[in-house]
């Protein structure tokens, strides 16, 4: 049966590269990158075509505005038409690197993907065998939807506001973090060399965009003040809990045997002092406003009295300054901010093949 299977998708794939064959040949519709990716997306579980997807990329990158639109075309039909979990999962690791190329034409016009697998199911097998498939399809789409728009929201917008700009960035950045983490095989019929792949880009992509947040909250803890402490402390808290979500997370990809995910990284914590220092932001803003209450009540003409006081009670304001400091240590360090005893095999590759040229 699973003889019969392949076979089948052999016909399939090799039917869909005959049809681009005999396609009329324009200025407009580059039939060697079609090809590519119809031999990059192929209906084969036990592998992945590195070299169809490297040529695909450099497509990509030879011209953007004119094969993105081929790529989002081919892309589109063939995921609307094969109704596969292997075709759509490898075409949402095809996007996947190239969207992490971040070329601006591409971010420019790749603002949501070219198809819609938020409900997906695969219809060649029964669902008692596909559900765990459909299920990781799913959660690699919303992932992978919201990080182009969030890739592309970074690149158009002009932020009136550098700091809330970036308190936003960050915000945005730990929602991505939390579809990834999402991500996983759950079923036990789940462990094939296409999951394991995928698994692989998914791990490096949660090691970058955590390394992204820690970053982004080490530079923003000099300038912290009253107004923004909150919502500082908010980030950092939320920080120390996917860190640890993070682990764990780690731990479970190593033992379904994803490869990058063999050592767990260490992370650069944040600074206590830094905390201890928005704590006390908050703590003195609660103060004033307590207050403050206090002395409008003393104000107040009271209801059942004749006697009116003209005495009034004098606060003075606290002044909480905020020194600041600069965090040698981190700033040495490239993105993502990882440091190791050992060195991580993820470290040794600039990315898995599906997600860099």
């Amino acid at each position: 049966m699973k003889l019969w299977k392949r076979a089948a998708a052999a016909i399939k794939d090799r039917k869909s590269l005959l049809a681009v064959g005999f396609s009329k040949r324009t200025s407009h519709h580059n039939l060697d990158l079609e090809a590519a990716i119809i031999k990059a997306t192929s209906h084969d579980s036990s592998s992945v075509d590195y070299s169809n997807a490297h040529r695909v990329y450099k497509w990509i990158r030879s011209s953007p505005h004119l094969n993105l639109k081929t790529l989002i075309h081919t892309l589109s039909s063939r995921v609307s038409h094969t109704r596969s979990w292997i075709v759509s999962l490898k075409s949402l690791m095809l996007l996947h690197g190239v969207i992490s190329c971040k070329l601006p034409s591409v971010l420019g016009e790749l603002r949501r993907l070219p198809f819609d697998l938020s409900d997906f199911s695969d219809g060649h097998s029964c669902l008692s065998k596909t559900w765990g498939f459909n299920i990781f399809v799913r959660a690699y789409f919303a992932f992978l939807q919201n990080y182009a728009s969030f890739l592309s929201d970074q690149f158009h917008r002009r932020p009136a506001s550098r700091r809330s700009f970036e308190l936003e960035r960050i915000q945005k950045l730990q929602s991505l973090l939390d579809l990834i983490l999402q991500i996983r095989p759950i079923a036990d019929n789940m462990k094939r060399t296409l999951i394991l792949e995928a698994m692989d880009c998914i791990v490096i992509e949660s090691i970058n965009i955590y390394g992204r947040i820690c970053s982004g909250v080490i530079r923003m803890l000099p300038s912290s003040g009253k107004a923004d402490a909150a919502a500082t402390l908010k980030i950092i808290n939320k920080v120390t809990s996917q860190g640890e979500d993070l682990a764990v997370y780690f731990e479970f990809c190593k033992g379904f045997g994803v490869p990058n995910a063999r050592d767990t990284p260490q992370f650069v914590s944040i600074p206590k002092a830094e905390v201890e220092t928005i704590k006390n932001m908050i703590e003195n803003v609660e103060e004033e406003v307590v207050e403050e209450e206090k002395a409008m009540v003393v104000l107040e003409k009271p209801r059942l009295e004749t006697i009116i006081t003209e005495k009034w009670e004098i606060f003075e304001d606290d002044e909480c300054c905020f020194h600041e400091k600069v965090i040698k240590e981190y700033q040495k360090h490239p993105l993502p901010l990882i440091v190791s005893y050992q060195e991580p095999v993820y470290i040794e590759y600039m990315m898995p093949d599906l997600i860099t040229f």
